[in-house]
């Protein structure tokens, strides 16, 4: 599973231009597969057929989209403005190394230099706002031969396996998700199961709301990454996950509450078997399992995440047993999340 996460790490996939990322998982997953529906929104959704047929339909999701920007103006000596594409901090982004467009132009983002501002100014972050990418053009004419308005940027960040197995790369979340997804799919599955490889989750869950919309699940699996607040300047009651405890269950968010029952009885199976996991002890944030659980007549969803390190950031950073666990855990719930009584 590693080096399909690598895979999927390396390509690029912005809300809006989750092409490569698409495209990537298709060549993987093809072989295997029973169906794929590609929508109108440009979601993946791929039919795996088991032994047996389910009683309902079951949906297990990750999203494809990173977050990432959007240039808005290109200047007159040939620098462009960007907005982001989902939820990014800019004091992460200065000196960041970029790819523009489907060129993948090499870039930087920057601002004026230190000594060109004021006391005030170094006194707070630079917004977003007085942020741009400089690709080396002199003017707006010659930067438009290699990118336009509309066009995305992404972060240039290689991938590098570093300390106690951990992982260092750009979109490892959710690209954890994909990778999960496709080795299941790989592997097998005990019953017939759709896998929804969604666009759009970084701006508020479009795909999955379509795909969802399309499939109306019975039971539904999430699988995500999520913050790891196991760092210097948080304090262990407000850490919401550990790298180290294993894959990472959620009981509730700003987008679901999940089922005390459906989750109970999930994680008491893994516990059985020997699965690390650990609950989130937060409910900031949300994925898309606010909006899965709504389908149809409604749906029993389990949220599962890795825990990420520095998440929505160009370093993100997984430890691999983590992911491991993960994988356990989805597969088990894949098996037992539909109740014979």
């Amino acid at each position: 599973m590693k080096e399909i996460l690598k895979q999927l790490c390396a390509a690029n996939g912005v809300p809006g231009y989750e092409d490569e990322v698409r495209e990537c998982i298709r060549e993987m997953v093809e072989p295997y597969a029973d169906e794929i529906i590609e929508d109108h929104l440009g979601n993946l959704l791929v039919l795996k057929k088991g032994a047996k047929p389910r009683k309902a339909p079951m949906m297990v999701c990750a999203h494809m989209d990173e977050v990432g920007f959007l240039i808005s103006r290109i200047t007159s000596d040939g620098m462009f403005k960007i907005v982001p594409s989902g939820g990014i901090d800019p004091r992460v982004l200065v000196g960041r190394r970029m790819e523009v467009g489907p060129r993948k132009v090499p870039g930087v983002i920057s601002l004026k230099a230190i000594h060109l501002t004021t006391p005030e100014e170094r006194k707070v972050a630079p917004g977003i706002d007085t942020l741009y990418i400089d690709i080396g053009a002199s003017s707006q004419k010659e930067a438009e031969q290699y990118a336009r308005v509309g066009d995305y940027a992404t972060f240039q960040s290689r991938w590098v396996e570093f300390g106690d197995e951990r992982i260092r790369s750009k979109a490892i979340d959710d690209r954890i998700g994909c990778a999960v997804m496709v080795q299941l799919i790989r592997e097998g599955v005990e019953k017939d199961t759709w896998f929804a490889f969604v666009v759009g989750e970084e701006i508020g869950s479009r795909g999955a709301q379509a795909a969802a919309s399309r499939l109306k699940p019975r039971w539904g699996l999430v699988i995500e990454g999520t913050t790891a607040a196991d760092i210097p300047g948080v304090r262990e009651h407000e850490r919401s996950c550990f790298q180290g405890g294993g894959a990472v269950v959620s009981l509730a968010d700003r987008g679901s509450v999940y089922n005390r029952e459906f989750v109970r009885r999930l994680t008491g199976k893994a516990d059985e078997a020997g699965i690390r996991w650990q609950y989130r002890a937060s409910m900031n944030g949300s994925t898309d399992a606010g909006v899965m659980h709504q389908a149809g007549e409604g749906a029993q969803v389990f949220g599962l995440a890795a825990p990420v390190r520095y998440i929505h950031s160009a370093s993100n950073v997984l430890h691999w047993p983590d992911a491991e666990e993960v994988l356990k855990m989805a597969r088990l719930v894949v098996k037992e999340a539909e109740c014979d009584d």
